[in-house]
């Protein structure tokens, strides 16, 4: 059993029987009374933030995580099928789990992590920026780029995004995965 003095960002704690990533720790000892240690903790299930003090020297229940590096094979109703790079074993992901899964394209190495002592998966990151391919658009009007006009652009993945009228058919763009935006063109390599 771990104590606050234990408490340092990231760290992955049970409060009420539900998992919390410390996103915020202050050690405080006031002139008067006694110490505690301010904490803004984030659900790993439920997403919703919350402020926590606790007493110095409370115990905590601390769940050891591990992040693993893990390839998306395919959906399959409820779950997404990941491959665990390290051991080639297959974790099944719940769907509400990925935040911004409609860019998840096959084959994308993601993030994932687990539980140390179940192998359960927590929580899943894409990267900042993925390349897509655009597989519709409709052609832009010609002479029309001096606004900020845009246009519905279908990825490979199915998603739609607004992307600016020069992009074509086939053209590969980089979005942003936290707002789903385009960011630009993917440099040619």
């Amino acid at each position: 059993m771990a104590n606050t003095t234990d408490i340092r960002n990231g760290t992955c704690i049970m409060y009420h029987n539900e998992l919390y990533t410390v996103i915020y720790f202050q050690h405080v000892k006031p002139g008067k009374g006694s110490a505690f240690v301010k904490t803004k903790l984030k659900g790993v299930v439920n997403k919703k933030n919350i402020a926590v003090t606790f007493n110095a020297g409370e115990n905590i229940v601390v769940v050891r995580t591990m992040n693993k590096s893990c390839q998306f094979l395919y959906k399959d109703g409820d779950y997404y099928h990941f491959m665990d790079q390290a051991t080639f074993e297959t974790l099944l992901v719940p769907v509400g789990s990925i935040t911004n899964a409609e860019f998840l394209a096959d084959g994308a190495v993601i993030d994932i992590v687990c539980r140390e002592d179940t192998q359960e998966p927590l929580t899943c990151s894409l990267p900042p920026i993925i390349t897509l391919e655009v597989t519709h658009t409709e052609r832009g009007a010609k002479g029309n780029t001096a606004t900020k006009a845009t246009k519905p652009a279908t990825l490979s993945t199915g998603a739609i995004v607004q992307v600016p009228l020069f992009i074509h058919i086939g053209d590969r763009i980089n979005i942003d995965t936290s707002t789903g935006q385009y960011t630009g063109r993917a440099s040619a390599s």
